[in-house]
């Protein structure tokens, strides 16, 4: 893998450094932290290609932090948690994570799960070679600069939800159900159903001017998603 920064974040040293030892292996370069404040340093100090952020610390916890680091960037993050409940998923999938690993973690799903974050949101490739900029009734993908526009503004996606529009405006008018969104996107079989609803109802407060009655990100019930030719 080409050198990239990961920042790990855990008030566990013994977890960073176990962490450290994995990554290293595969010639990743590792900076660490104990909490959400010193991350928050960490990241306005080096360029932070992927963050793997502690739910529950002191200070500034992974949710909370999670949350400030969304207001300006879109470096992926990948949320630990000795929580296992749906809820806590949820929560941290809603304010902008982008994957989900509980503890006790096998550390080769997590060293998995990292590379297959950072092939997915730092090739220039896009879903079947499309370069072109694409416009559906004014919302606007650039697939080469990443970026969307809605009503003439400026969207700030999540890498995830990046990805999940790109899949939608590229093939504008085909339905996808849940589990083919999952497993384009993620790279992965779906297990997970409520991410994607998760990140759909994330996508549409951005993009829509009234998310209860959207205008381009469309539910067919009973089978799955599409944006509006």
């Amino acid at each position: 893998m080409d050198s990239f920064n990961v920042l790990v974040v855990d008030d566990e040293k013994e977890i960073r450094d176990v962490i450290e030892i994995y990554l290293k292996n595969e010639g990743v370069t590792v900076l660490k932290a104990k909490d959400g404040m010193e991350a928050l340093d960490l990241i306005h100090e080096h360029p932070i290609h992927l963050i793997i952020m502690d739910v529950m610390m002191p200070r500034l916890d992974g949710i909370a932090a999670t949350f400030k680091i969304r207001e300006k960037k879109n470096i992926p993050i990948l949320m630990l948690s000795a929580k296992s409940e749906d809820s806590d998923k949820i929560l941290g999938l809603h304010i902008g994570a982008d994957d989900y690993v509980t503890k006790p973690f096998n550390p080769m799903e997590l060293v998995a799960r990292v590379k297959s974050q950072l092939r997915r949101y730092l090739t220039l490739g896009t879903y079947d070679g499309i370069r072109k900029v694409i416009n559906i009734k004014g919302l606007i993908l650039d697939p080469a600069s990443k970026e969307v526009q809605a009503h003439g503004e400026p969207v700030k996606l999540t890498p995830i939800e990046y990805k999940i529009v790109e899949l939608l405006m590229t093939n504008a008018g085909r339905v996808f159900s849940i589990h083919e969104i999952y497993e384009r996107v993620w790279k992965e079989p779906c297990y997970a159903e409520n991410t994607v609803a998760v990140h759909i109802r994330k996508i549409r407060e951005k993009i829509e001017i009234d998310p209860k009655n959207p205008t381009y990100l469309k539910v067919v019930w009973g089978i799955g998603y599409k944006i509006e030719k």
